[in-house]
């Protein structure tokens, strides 16, 4: 790891815990590299107002809350895979409907790489947008919403660094 500074629990002025977790069913597939958990391990801090995310990890857990209301979100166990890099091997996300809108496993899955990849690790994630679009468009029967405002309104945008 380098010698930027690690976000922890106390970089954060207001995070509440999951209340109502739910274990996803579906999880990524994607093994991260070594590279990559050196720096998920770091976390990731809201600059601004149009970011939705700030990211922590506690020994092999990324715990993910909304940056505006500090509320839990998602909890992702890593572990590691024999030959290099970690994988997720479980997940939970608020089920309290005044918290978090969950859409289905599905959904969730998309959006928990997306966080890891699109925020933490600032990666341009295109085919992991593209999924979420589709997700989207099945949950709600709507094929024509506008992608920059639904990646914005739940993902929002990554500042860089």
């Amino acid at each position: 790891m380098t010698a930027e500074a690690l976000l922890d629990r106390e970089s954060f002025r207001r995070l509440l815990p999951i209340s109502m977790p739910r274990s996803l069913s579906q999880l990524p597939d994607r093994v991260w590299a070594d590279e990559d958990w050196d720096r998920i391990q770091r976390g990731y801090r809201a600059r601004d107002m149009d970011e939705k995310w700030n990211v922590f990890v506690e020994g092999d857990v990324l715990f993910a809350h909304r940056s505006w209301t500090g509320h839990g979100i998602y909890e992702v166990s890593f572990t590691p895979v024999t030959g290099g890099g970690r994988r997720i091997t479980s997940a939970v996300v608020e089920a309290d409907a005044k918290r978090h809108r969950r859409v289905n496993d599905e959904y969730d899955c998309q959006m928990v790489e997306l966080v890891v990849s699109a925020i933490v690790l600032g990666e341009p994630a295109a085919d992991l947008v593209a999924g979420l679009m589709e997700s989207t468009a099945r949950a709600s029967g709507k094929s024509d919403l506008p992608a920059a405002l639904v990646v914005h309104s739940v993902l929002g945008v990554r500042s860089e660094s």
